[in-house]
């Protein structure tokens, strides 16, 4: 158990007089759970957990993180469940190793950057809280440096998966070390000769610069007592990764390179930052181009620094890096570098100069009370680092990024356009859904199509993304423009006959260029789409294209009410329009009202008025002009087919019992679809006849008792209509 030891002694030098009982039993359990598991290495299981947990200590991480690193496999691994964890430890330990592990479990598909930036941005999403991603940074961190055990091709995949996902999120983090050291792992195993060769090269190189090195880090330390500035000076050979990408974008050797040696200057506070700046200037030509000025303007992920390049003794270019003891630290732990213990207490970051430095989690930390004492575990830095969007897979491996409230629908569009539009159902993780669900980070979800499925005007009431709603829009926009031009036609073709004119003969020989002329229409299509809309009536038509002399029928305008008294004597409905009753009406198939709906009505040419529901998207794009004020007859009991969707088990006799609720609650089927997903699931589509929404209610809290119906929904739209 040395390493165990080794774990608290860290942990104890940075929380100085704090209790470390948590660690100590959760290093033991671990011990415990896995004997008998090794690794492919040989080494016992145990000791992978151990040498996480000993990563994180270098970042200074609270009790709670270092318990979940020593635990953050038993989830997998053996039969210890999530209560057991919280049982035992803490909820706040169970969340972190729950959280470690689910993200253990999802697979990244190699691809283009966009698509990896995507899944880093959805491992952030998913965790929550911050010390989750460091556990996970550490957890890869240790499988890289004991990768060998595993067959060439898993070392390729992992190696990659690694240079695209973790090396850039620990970047973003702002942890140099372990993104540097992840660099060089990866190259071994990406690139093994390359990396061989360069290995070999710089430790030749070594050797003769080591006397080098010695001496300009005696000479930089000489110039700063000259000026009476306290610093600590080093010197290092860049990483083999480093050195590879600029041998490899500057198509150069290794022999032309010249800063393969970096110096660190670290000083107490700005001001001599800058005065050591100078000195080095002073003593040294500095090379154009080559100066950048971190401190003033810090990177995206924290990091603050001087670097510049200099001609050093003998000649030769090196590069110095000039930063204060704190910039180190945050250079070198990046976001764990917020967790800071003062006295005993452990603190997290308030609004202010830390917040400002942080900029790419300025909105996002949204950091709590502090402890009330150094035994007690650390607040959680929950976080919702990506508020507008959520993660979402698809079967093959792909990672899509929707708005966050986003539904299968959304993603169909997301997927392909002439997906969206023939989507009939959705899996979200294996299971059958309603299409309006909403996604949430992680989902798997797969998109059932059908060359018969059209667009439904309902689903521009839960659709979230732009692309979904407008392609919705457009098309149905174009399924209304075909309906206007068959019932301008209609309309157009039956006036013109009345004065013995035939359309086609009139379009053929140009005669309603005149019409078009007069109403700024561009062709006939348009001309008689509008008839079809209502904006022109037929008679207005006929009067710009027959002379005034031959019109044996005149238009005849007036207010609602005359129109009214036209389509009066008509068949009657449970609707009344402004107190009167006896009205011509039909009720739209787009949003399919009953009696107990909200609705609206909008005059017709030739059809009446057309009765909507309030809330039926329609509404938006029909000339307010025509709309009129309507309600329902409760004098007058109708029927009205409504469409259900059932979502149940695929059982036998299941059928027989949702027809035997529908008949016990007086209700007629007038038509029926039953598909099957072929996973024990199965979605009954149904048209039905009901008297109103009280009705309606009543069914479906019927049907909701049958056993083996998982859910149920109205559908606005029938079967067979858009």
């Amino acid at each position: 158990m040395t390493r165990l030891e080794d774990i608290l002694d860290i942990v104890a030098g940075y929380i100085p007089g704090t209790d470390l009982a948590l660690i100590r039993k959760a290093g033991l359990f671990c011990a415990q759970i896995h004997e008998g598991q090794q690794r492919l290495s040989g080494d016992q299981f145990y000791t992978h957990p151990y040498e996480v947990a000993l990563i994180l200590t270098h970042l200074r991480l609270d009790i709670p993180s270092i318990a979940a690193a020593l635990l953050h496999d038993v989830l997998e691994n053996t039969a210890v469940t999530k209560n057991y964890i919280a049982d035992e430890f803490t909820p706040e330990v169970a969340e972190l190793v729950d959280g470690v592990t689910k993200l253990g479990k999802m697979s990244f598909r190699p691809g283009e950057e966009r698509q990896a930036e995507s899944f880093r941005k959805m491992l952030l999403a998913m965790a929550r809280d911050l010390r989750v991603i460091l556990v996970k940074l550490a957890d890869r961190l240790h499988n890289m440096r004991t990768l060998d055990c595993l067959p060439e091709e898993q070392q390729l995949a992992i190696a990659r998966e690694t240079r695209d996902i973790y090396v850039p999120l620990a970047n973003r983090l702002g942890i140099s070390w372990i993104k540097s050291e992840l660099e060089d792992l990866t190259f071994r195993y990406l690139h093994p000769v390359a990396f061989a060769e360069l290995e070999a090269k710089v430790a030749r190189h070594r050797g003769e610069r080591e006397d080098y090195l010695a001496d300009v880090q005696k000479l930089i330390q000489g110039k700063l007592a000259e000026h009476d500035i306290h610093g600590e000076v080093s010197g290092r050979f860049k990483h083999l990764s480093s050195i590879y990408n600029k041998i490899t974008r500057q198509g150069v050797d290794l022999h032309e390179i010249y800063d393969l040696i970096a110096f660190r200057v670290l000083v107490d506070n700005v001001r001599d930052c800058y005065a050591v700046l100078g000195t080095i200037h002073a003593t040294w030509k500095p090379i154009p181009g080559r100066f950048k000025d971190y401190i003033a303007m810090p990177k995206a992920n924290l990091y603050q620094s001087l670097h510049t390049s200099v001609i050093g003794p003998h000649g030769e270019r090196m590069e110095v890096q000039i930063r204060t003891h704190e910039m180190h630290r945050i250079a070198e732990e990046g976001i764990a570098a917020h967790w800071k213990y003062k006295e005993g207490q452990g603190s997290l970051p308030t609004v202010g100069r830390d917040e400002r430095r942080f900029n790419w989690l300025r909105q996002l930390l949204e950091w709590q009370k502090e402890l009330k004492d150094a035994g007690e575990s650390m607040t959680s830095a929950k976080v919702d680092l990506f508020p507008e969007e959520v993660y979402v897979f698809t079967p093959n491996g792909d990672v899509f990024d929707l708005p966050r409230g986003s539904t299968a629908v959304d993603f169909a569009f997301r997927v392909h356009s002439d997906v969206g539009l023939r989507c009939n159902g959705a899996r979200i993780n294996g299971k059958m859904v309603p299409l309006k669900t909403v996604l949430n980070n992680g989902d798997t979800v797969e998109v059932l199509t059908s060359p018969k499925q059209r667009p439904s005007k309902d689903w521009l009431t839960f659709v979230r993304s732009s692309k979904a709603r407008n392609r919705i829009r457009q098309w149905l926009k174009a399924e209304q423009r075909e309906e206007s031009l068959e019932l301008g036609r209609e309309l157009l073709d039956k006036a013109f006959r009345k004065h013995g004119y035939n359309l086609n003969k009139l379009i053929a020989s140009g005669k309603l260029d005149g019409a078009l002329k007069e109403f700024g229409l561009p062709n006939v299509d348009d001309l008689i789409a509008t008839v079809g809309y209502g904006k022109l009536t037929s008679l207005q038509v006929v009067g710009a294209v027959i002379p005034q002399n031959e019109i044996k029928s005149q238009l005849k305008q007036g207010k609602i009410g005359q129109v009214l008294d036209k389509i009066r004597k008509k068949p009657s409905s449970a609707i009344r329009i402004q107190g009167i009753d006896n009205i011509l009406v039909r009720f739209a198939k787009c949003c399919n009202p009953l009696p107990g709906d909200p609705i609206v009505g909008f005059i017709t040419r030739g059809h009446g008025v057309s009765i909507h529901a309030s809330e039926c998207p329609h509404t938006l794009d029909i000339d307010p002009v025509r709309r009129v004020d309507v309600e329902w007859d409760s004098r007058k009991k109708e029927l009205h087919v409504v469409g259900i969707r059932v979502f149940c088990n695929d059982q036998k006799g299941l059928l027989a019992n949702i027809s035997a609720a529908l008949t016990k609650n007086e209700v007629n089927i007038v038509s029926a679809h039953i598909s099957a997903s072929g996973d024990g699931q199965a979605s009954c589509l149904f048209d039905i006849e009901i008297v109103d929404l009280e009705h309606l209610q009543k069914v479906m809290t019927t049907l909701r008792k049958v056993k083996g119906v998982k859910d149920i929904e109205r559908t606005r739209q029938r079967q067979g209509t858009s």
